[in-house]
């Protein structure tokens, strides 16, 4: 599964390579007191030799210090750029699995004195792509001096295929996830791409893709432990990078999300 490739630019209010957008796109939308959300282009993933398409989103979080953290950073644009600039500075640059980084250069560019940050494996996949990304830090299960006041983190391990940094923001109670649970709404994908995203276990009521559970196999007691680290949180939503967020009963939701790790 690759996002970091055939990112679309149509920004048109409508169909985008078989997929209907969360229009408006590339503007702020408020989730909770500071905690904003992001829709952006569609973009193309490619499941062995098919390509699928999926919306994207980022997510930015004001913390305390008055700066901005922003999550999966999506193709940037000059308004987007104005919004954030009247919100705050610009500090962090997270890039929360391998998948979901090719954006970064754009904003750095944007924003140099912003710490860029490594989630495990992006380095190696953005070179393996010849995709230019210069890092600043490295994401692991220390929560960084920077925000540890404003959100916890783990990295959810298990999968042979993908490692991802979660976050959780403690103000709003939101749950941060980016692959681990995909939720593509039926009537959001036209007709004859469903079943194979249906395969890909990306449709709602959302999953764990079954890429990543086939690549936990013989792991699972591992990326259990850190489902109960996460659910240990107590989150009240979830905000995903692909699909409808979940903005109530996130505990059943996710229940239901991760069952295959029973």
């Amino acid at each position: 599964m690759t996002s970091e490739s055939g990112e679309s630019t149509d920004h048109v209010l409508g169909w985008c390579d078989g997929i209907l957008p969360y229009a408006p796109l590339s503007t702020l939308k408020p989730l909770s007191d500071g905690i904003w959300w992001v829709d952006g282009p569609v973009i193309k993933m490619t499941y062995g030799p098919v390509s699928l398409p999926f919306p994207t989103r980022m997510a930015i979080i004001r913390l305390r210090s008055g700066g901005l953290w922003i999550w999966s950073p999506t193709a940037p644009t000059p308004e987007l750029f104005a919004e954030l600039d009247a919100l705050g500075p610009v500090e962090h640059l997270v890039s929360p699995n391998k998948f979901h980084y090719a954006a970064i250069p754009a904003w750095k560019e944007r924003y140099p004195g912003a710490t860029a940050w490594a989630s495990p494996g992006v380095r190696e996949r953005a070179r393996s792509r010849k995709i230019d990304v210069a890092f600043d830090a490295e994401l692991n299960d220390d929560t960084p001096s920077s925000w540890t006041q404003d959100i916890e983190q783990l990295v959810f391990r298990g999968s042979r295929f993908m490692e991802e940094v979660v976050f959780f923001h403690r103000a709003s109670s939101t749950l941060i996830l980016a692959d681990l649970v995909m939720a593509l709404e039926r009537e959001r994908v036209r007709p004859r791409l469903r079943w194979l995203l249906e395969l890909a276990g990306t449709m709602w009521p959302g999953q764990t893709p079954r890429e990543v559970q086939a690549t936990s196999w013989g792991r699972k007691p591992q990326a259990r432990a850190c489902y109960q680290r996460m659910l240990g949180w107590q989150p009240r939503r979830v905000l995903f990078a692909h699909g409808r967020i979940y903005l109530d009963d996130a505990t059943a939701q996710l229940e239901r999300a991760f069952a295959w790790l029973r």
